[in-house]
């Protein structure tokens, strides 16, 4: 089994192996991964040269998140698993990150743990239904704001400038703004996504939801991850007909983050990136 890295030309295995987990995963994730930090993505390789796994990285300012960590089913229990993680997060260590992120399944919880990891917060995912009637239009930014305030929006939630993701994701959709929040609408799959979602006050989360909802037709299926720690935006979720699904945990190694959840109310990507 070696290690490599990850390569543009790998991104058809690597969505082949989502699917048979029921991943939504897109490629616009993987290339934007492979563009902006090619040094932390791998791939693991049999002696054949098949496919065994990946896992991906991205950092950020002073801090990392890693995604995507993925093993082919017959090359599992082999230890393939953590060493691509350790491969990640080494990359991640040698840019100096102080604190490095991600979402962990109840399966994979144990080995985040093994090398530092803890829980901060669990991560949910609402499912719901648009309220809209027309179809949906990407592509524009509504509001004014520009971006470097939903940047600095951002990062009283996260403790961090996270400018290449919230560009990255903004401009595949589109993008709800206020003074005091915003609100990202973005393609997933057959579904829609409402993140990266951040808001001051839940007044204003409030508002953005439901412009959101009334942007998206009625027979989409929309999805928001969103953290329980910040109890309004579960309110606010089932006010608009959503229920949670599905949970995973969030959790970090490193400096403790500052992290403010209560601000937080949809993540950007579905775990990949944070």
């Amino acid at each position: 089994m070696t290690i490599e890295p990850f390569r543009h030309r790998d991104i058809s295995a690597f969505l082949e192996l989502a699917a048979m987990e029921n991943w939504i995963a897109e490629c616009w994730e993987l290339e934007f991964l492979l563009s902006r930090f090619p040094q932390g993505c791998f791939a693991a390789r049999a002696k054949l040269g098949e496919i065994a796994g990946f896992a991906t990285s991205l950092k950020h300012g002073r801090s990392g998140w890693i995604g995507n960590l993925i093993v082919a089913g017959e090359c599992r229990g082999q230890g393939v698993g953590e060493r691509l993680f350790i491969q990640t997060l080494q990359a991640l260590r040698s840019e100096k990150v102080e604190t490095v992120w991600l979402t962990a399944s109840n399966m994979g919880k144990s080995l985040y743990e093994k090398h530092g990891f803890r829980s901060i917060d669990t991560i949910t995912r609402w499912v719901g239904t648009g309220l809209g009637r027309a179809p949906f239009h990407g592509g524009e930014i509504v509001g004014g704001s520009a971006l470097s305030s939903v940047i600095d929006i951002d990062s009283q939630a996260w403790g961090d400038r996270r400018s290449q993701l919230l560009a990255a994701t903004l401009e595949r959709g589109r993008m709800l703004s206020s003074a005091a929040g915003f609100a990202g609408i973005q393609p997933c799959g057959d579904a829609m996504q409402i993140g990266p979602f951040s808001a001051l006050d839940g007044g204003t989360a409030g508002e953005l939801i439901e412009a959101a909802l009334q942007m998206i037709p009625g027979d989409v299926k929309v999805f928001i991850d969103s953290p329980d720690s910040n109890r309004a935006a579960g309110s606010i979720f089932s006010c608009h007909g959503m229920r949670g699904g599905g949970s995973n945990q969030l959790m970090y190694a490193g400096e403790v983050p500052d992290y403010r959840p209560e601000l937080l109310y949809g993540l950007a990507t579905m775990g990949s990136c944070g």
